[in-house]
């Protein structure tokens, strides 16, 4: 499973509904299931003087370069 080691984000769940919502009670639009996977990318950072690869989400990666 994909996790940011920064900030612990992870797969979050919630539903995907249809445009097609009008008509009432009588044709509701389908639910499904769905999940929203962060964009975790594997960059390389200094510590120590030490070179460590590790798994950021994409906007802890953005902090970490406007902090430079």
């Amino acid at each position: 499973m994909a996790k940011c080691m920064v900030c612990n984000k992870s797969v979050s769940f919630g539903r995907n509904i249809r445009h097609k919502a009008s008509g009432g009670w009588a044709r509701r639009a389908p639910k499904t299931n769905r999940t929203f996977k962060p964009n975790v990318q594997k960059t390389t950072i200094m510590v120590d003087g030490e070179k460590v690869q590790i798994k950021v989400c994409t906007q802890c990666l953005r902090t970490m370069y406007r902090a430079r």
